[in-house]
């Protein structure tokens, strides 16, 4: 997903994107909807939330941090 595109949900829910790259304006996103903070964390590829609106983006860049 285009970070414009995140950046249009954030503001939906009330968050204010300002200058926060992709994985932060995710987690707030999660946070201010109660869900677990877990935006390409170290475990995304455990994750068991099928149906999540973020998990395509989450597991492509929770493999990207761990390559690096």
């Amino acid at each position: 997903m285009k970070l414009d595109d995140i950046r249009t949900i954030a503001r939906n829910k009330g968050v204010k994107p300002g200058k926060l790259n992709k994985t932060q304006l995710v987690r707030n996103i999660q946070r201010e909807e109660g869900n677990h903070e877990c935006f390409a964390n170290v475990n995304a590829s455990s994750c068991d939330q099928h149906d999540c609106l973020w998990r395509e983006d989450c597991l492509s860049t929770a493999q990207k941090s761990n390559a690096a």
